[in-house]
């Protein structure tokens, strides 16, 4: 519940303006639909007990969103790699304990070929994630079907200041040097291309006027 906190408070705008009771209004809602969302998975695992195998197979997809936002976001390296074959591992050991230990405690038959299927399905999935995380979010996507991204090191008007400063690390940006060294936002706001860089792995938001930032 944490993690799903930590979500819904870096996707809401820091300068929503909201009041308290909208945003109690909203955390209610969010708490709601979690412990529906379990109540209901239980009750429904129970009743379909007959067809577990393909409702855990259902549940073990739960790479592929974080693999379709990623690609829709153009995220830049989303998931570290061992947060990726640690997570895939360590989920994998219940099911493998239950459907492949003959001495399981649920007493359920063992079925190699279901563990060999649901290990190929999850590793499939993590090898897509590493993909994108060494050759982009979008690496298997037909650059036809790609819209156009905004260039960050566009040409800007030159009655720009050359004394413009990063307000990431408040030091002075020379705006003499090569465009690779610097990005520019749709905004017009100037920033250090590592400064920016790390500011939109954390917030896709503009750090001066808060506006709502292209992925890079």
């Amino acid at each position: 519940m944490r993690y799903l906190l930590a979500i819904w408070k870096a996707t809401r705008p820091s300068n929503s303006g909201e009041g308290w009771e909208t945003m109690r209004r909203e955390l209610s809602f969010l708490y709601s639909r979690f412990y529906g969302i379990l109540l209901g998975g239980i009750l429904i695992m129970y009743e379909l007990h007959n067809y577990m195998r393909p409702i855990l197979l259902l549940m073990y997809s739960f790479w592929i969103p974080q693999i379709v936002t990623n690609v829709i976001r153009d995220s830049r390296k989303p998931l570290h790699p061992y947060y990726i074959v640690g997570m895939t591992a360590t989920r994998l050991a219940i099911p493998l304990y239950v459907f492949g230990c003959p001495h399981n405690f649920m007493r359920v038959v063992p079925s190699k070929a279901w563990c060999v299927c649901l290990c190929t399905f999850m590793g499939l999935q993590a090898v897509i994630l590493l993909l994108q995380h060494y050759f982009g979010s979008r690496c298997f996507v037909p650059r036809q079907m790609l819209p156009e991204k905004y260039n960050y090191h566009r040409r800007f008007n030159q009655d720009v200041s050359r004394n413009t400063d990063c307000v990431i690390c408040m030091t002075a940006i020379n705006l003499r040097q090569r465009t690779s060294d610097f990005m520019v936002t749709p905004c017009e706001h100037f920033f250090h291309t590592g400064c920016l860089q790390r500011w939109m792995d954390i917030k896709m938001e503009c750090p001066t006027c808060r506006r709502s930032l292209p992925p890079a």
